[in-house]
């Protein structure tokens, strides 16, 4: 290695970027306060040389300069090929080198996952060993998740005592798993004083470049900003020349420079550099033989090197470089020294390798290679690395190999290369790159007709890189290569392999919008029918199962959960037992059996977690509080929805934790939490979520909006809602909801078309047996447009027949709980509502139906109706005292319409809050405050002075339940304690006429 070597531009002075380096100064202020509300980024664009690394560089010093910890990683460019999470195994590198004891406090406990982007992390010999992950062992998108939740962590960690800069370079060249990772960064870093700063070379992104979606996501991000870096002016150009020149250069060499360089600061260095080694460039030379016949005029040892150093990679070890050169020592030394002193190659940040100054330096040395040269400089590199693998870090060695193989143009040695280099990607997670190299070693299959004893056959390479293309998103691509294997297996016949493949075409089908699936698993069903137990026999049943669990829920589906489990157990297949289990546990509720479904459904999910790795974890921890959610135990299933995301982010299982989220905001709203539902659809509803997130969380958001009176964002969800359904949205579970939605938001601007032609789409098939609770709701929102629009010209025409219509379709769906059957009752009076035959009788028994159930904008919708119907009977007084608790705790929730509505038929029927309840108020007093009958019980047990344990042994309830509804009461009176709840009671005399017990 040359000693004492830096990096250093060309240009002493720095000039022209004054607006950008204030703008990344004020974001590193912005981190380095102790109130710093979170962590920054920054991506900073701009064309090839127009000083993008330099600006980094400038402010890299000045960050370090006020405290700052910086760290530095490049994207690797290898033959076109990017390293796995190169950039952030660089970076973590330098910040394990310079807080070695922060580093293991803050990545303790991350153990296999961390030592997947930093080897040595895992023990003395790591430096050595392969590549690391256990062979054999199943991945999952939750192993990626995982690790990305371990990295979000440590940055967290080791940013919250002091400023970190983490500067990622060269994100054109990232590979699809830094990419991935870096989105994840943006998305769920929350804490730490972190400045995140990306750069990437705008005119290299084609129109499919793979960083457009990327940019275009980030565009969306309101914590991301971004810095176009434009070309110097006039001026900035003037005062570069001079920096370099050492004097003030004429102006009309100023202005030939600025002419050809157009401003772009890599070329102004170029020229002034040419000029001042005595060349004088005519105007018609282009810029790629300006570089080249600086290469040129080096010794030729030095060109010899740049060459080496151009097919090496990005970068290149220096033992790697003088293994694969062959040269004397000294003659590399000096080869070296005029490479380095004339400025084309620089040392690498590691200090223990070269790279080129510029990129376009590099890219001008390579295209000048012979095609011969070429391939015969990769086989050098490939059999020098082969010869000695500790030239090259572990973690690299198996992609760079099957890369330099590939240029060397040897199938037979690149296809194993490249099938070690998938194996090592699998292992580290990194399933877009297992993929690609994949795909590399499919083609290699096909040019080598006698490969060596082992290697995969061709269906065995397509099944590993579909499963690789749907882990990493690539969902067209994974569906194609399923396509090229189902049309193999037409020519062999193997049913086992043919039914594994359809499973798979199945749920690539669904994903990508091209029907529903079924028809996939019911001809991979037909294909195993006969054949003895096996796996996919198992995994066949199991995935039919989890499909009509959510496209046909009934009995039959039922009887495929109970097959899948008995095929499984009878297999020893675990991971498809419990997932078959969560499908049957779920099914058990649905008929009824909800003591049994729910017992199986709390048994999975601990057997699950026993598990390492928790693969089927995820499925049991979001299901279980959508069940409970399902049977109006919403307290319920927004604790457990809770712990459940706690329990994925301690595994790592970041995208289950988001998805656990969203369902903890469905239930949140139910209960009328609105503070918390937000809350919870913060933590879930993020940009680059997956499309099940998005969707459940755009109809929790719509359905808070549409309650609080915020039309517009409820359109713009129900938007959402409709892009993400696509052509694939055929799912009870997505479309009744969608469509009850939309029918809301017809009710709201009185469109009675549009709701009507919403409920023909919604009734367009009969309800699938077990969907009552998505049935209900859409029903019911139907029948309030009709009552709501009775009296509308446009809405009379036709009413009869649409009344009759909902009434036909309710028959069949089952109560089988409390809460379904309060929206039947619910039903009930709007349908009579909408003929304008509804009675205070009528109301007064959904009232009743509903007042126990925790759903206060049902009960309060349900009271504003009652007392509209005793205005209308005369019975004014009664009125009164139901509607003035309606627009007080209305307005308290949160429910702008109601309560705008009640203050409305107030002024209308000039109604007063009555001084004391009639004898015969809907109401009782305590649910003036929105508490329900049991929390009312509750509270007078609490202003009596009685313990928990006293209260769970007075209503036969556990003292756990107890604790909870006073916990809610005092969150609803809006106090501190049970003491301040109990002088609440007291002070507005809620039981007077009761003695206490």
């Amino acid at each position: 290695m040359l000693g004492r070597v830096q990096n250093q531009s060309l240009s002493p002075v720095f000039v022209g970027r004054d607006a950008e380096s204030g703008v990344l100064a004020a974001a590193l202020g912005e981190v380095s306060t102790p109130a710093a509300d979170g962590p920054r980024a920054l991506v900073l664009a701009g064309e090839a040389g127009v000083g993008k690394t330099r600006l980094v560089e400038e402010f890299g010093r000045e960050a370090r300069r006020a405290g700052a910890l910086v760290a530095v990683g490049g994207c690797v460019e290898l033959g076109g090929d990017g390293l796995p999470f190169a950039p952030f195994a660089t970076a973590l590198r330098t910040l394990r080198a310079a807080r070695p004891e922060e580093f293991a406090r803050a990545g303790a406990g991350m153990g296999a996952d961390l030592a997947r982007l930093l080897p040595e992390t895992a023990g003395p010999h790591a430096g050595t060993a392969d590549a690391p992950g256990p062979s054999g062992v199943p991945h999952s998108a939750e192993d990626s998740a995982r690790l990305f939740g371990h990295v979000t962590r440590l940055l967290e960690e080791l940013s919250a005592a002091r400023p970190l800069v983490l500067v990622l370079e060269d994100l054109h060249w990232a590979d699809a798993s830094t990419r991935h990772l870096y989105a994840h960064l943006l998305r769920t870093l929350r804490a730490g004083r972190l400045l995140l700063l990306a750069t990437y070379r705008s005119d290299d992104l084609h129109r499919r470049h793979p960083l457009r979606p990327l940019l275009a996501e980030l565009d969306r991000l309101r914590a991301v900003r971004r810095i176009d870096l434009a070309r110097l002016g006039h001026a900035d150009v003037r005062r570069q020349l001079a920096g370099i020149l050492g004097a003030e250069p004429e102006a009309a060499l100023v202005d030939e420079i600025y002419a050809r360089s157009e401003g772009n600061a890599f070329f102004v260095e170029e020229l002034a550099v040419s000029l001042r080694a005595g060349h004088r460039p005519g105007l018609s030379e282009n810029l790629r033989e300006l570089l080249l016949v600086r290469v040129e005029a080096l010794p030729p040892d030095a060109g010899r090197v740049l060459r080496l150093v151009a097919e090496g990679g990005s970068a290149v070890e220096h033992p790697l470089l003088a293994a694969v050169s062959g040269m004397p020592e000294e003659a590399l030394l000096d080869a070296l020294r005029a490479a380095t002193g004339a400025h084309l190659l620089s040392p690498t940040p590691e200090g223990d390798g070269y790279r080129f100054r510029h990129s376009l330096v590099r890219e001008a040395v390579g295209e000048d290679l012979l095609p011969g040269e070429r391939s015969a400089l990769n086989r050098r590199y490939a059999e020098t690395v082969e010869a000695a693998p500790h030239l090259v870090r572990a973690e690299e060695r198996d992609a760079r190999l099957a890369g330099y193989w590939y240029a060397a143009r040897e199938p037979a040695k690149a296809l194993p290369a490249a099938l070690r280099a998938a194996a090592s990607a699998r292992d580290r997670h990194a399933y877009a790159e297992q993929l690609h190299h994949l795909d590399r070693a499919l083609e290699l299959r096909e040019q080598v007709p006698e490969p060596a004893p082992g290697t995969p056959a061709p269906l065995d390479l397509l099944a590993e890189a579909a499963t690789a293309g749907r882990m990493s998103g690539e969902a067209r691509r994974a569906y194609t290569l399923v396509g090229r294997a189902l049309r193999l297996l037409e020519q062999e016949p193997d049913p086992l392999r043919t039914a594994w493949f359809l499973t798979r075409r199945s749920r690539l089908a669904t994903a990508l919008g091209r029907g529903d699936g079924g028809a996939e698993l019911r001809r991979a069903e037909e294909l195993v029918r006969g054949l003895p137990p096996s796996d996919v026999h198992a995994e066949v049943l199991a995935h039919l199962a989890g499909w009509e669990m959510v496209n046909k829920p009934g009995p039959d589906s039922l009887v495929s959960a109970e097959r899948a489990v008995a095929y499984a157990r009878m297999v020893g297949a675990v991971d498809t037992e419990l997932s078959a289990h969560v499908t049957r546990g779920v099914l058990r509720v649905a008929a009824g059996d909800i003591d049994g479904g729910l017992a199986e459904l709390y048994e999975t999910r601990e057997r699950a977690l026993a598990l390492a790795p928790p693969d089927h974890l995820a499925r049991a921890v979001a299901n279980l509080p959508s069940v409970l959610e399902g049977i109006g135990r919403s307290a319920d299933a927004a604790r457990v929805a809770a712990e459940g995301a706690g329990i994925c982010a301690r595994h790592g299982l970041v995208g289950s934790a988001a998805f656990t989220w969203s369902n903890a905001a469905e239930s949140l709203l139910s209960l009328g939490r609105h503070t918390d539902a937000e809350e919870a659809l913060r933590r879930a509803d993020q940009p680059g979520a997956g499309a099940d997130v998005r969707a459940f969380t755009a109809l929790t958001r719509g359905g808070l909006a549409l309650r609080t009176g915020d039309t517009a964002a409820a359109r713009e969800a129900y938007d959402t809602l409709r892009a993400l359904a696509g052509p694939d949205g055929h799912a009870p579970q997505r479309r009744l909801p969608l469509l009850a939605l939309g029918i809301g938001l017809a009710t709201e601007a009185r469109d009675v078309a549009a709701g009507r032609a919403l409920l023909d789409e919604a009734l367009s098939k009969p309800f699938s047996p077990n969907v009552h609770r998505y049935a209900w709701p859409l029903l019911v929102a139907a029948a309030r447009l009709e009552a709501t629009t009775r009296g509308l010209p446009a809405a009379d025409a036709g009413r009869e027949a649409v009344l009759d219509r909902i009434r036909a379709a309710a028959r069949p769906v089952p109560t089988p709980v409390p809460v379904w059957h309060g929206y039947a009752e619910l039903l009930r009076a709007e349908l009579l509502r909408a003929r304008g035959a509804a009675t205070v009788a009528d109301w007064e028994g959904t009232y009743e139906a509903l007042r126990d159930l925790d759903r206060p904008h049902e009960t309060l919708y349900v009271a504003l109706r009652l007392a509209e119907t005793l205005l209308a009977a005369g019975e004014r007084e009664r009125a009164a005292h139901v509607l003035a608790p309606v627009r007080e705790t209305a307005g308290r929730f949160g429910y702008a319409p109601l309560a705008r509505e009640a203050a409305e038929l107030a002024r209308r029927g000039r109604l007063l809050p009555a001084a004391e309840p009639p004898a015969r108020s809907a109401l009782a007093p305590a649910e003036t405050l929105g508490l329900t009958a049991r929390e009312s019980e509750v509270l007078r047990l609490v202003a009596a002075g009685h313990s928990n344990r006293r209260i769970a042994e007075t209503l036969y309830i556990s003292p756990k339940t107890a604790s909870v509804h006073v916990s809610r009461i005092i969150a609803k009176l809006g106090v501190t304690g049970r003491g301040e709840a109990a002088a609440v009671a007291h002070r507005l005399r809620l039981f007077p006429e009761r003695e206490e017990v």
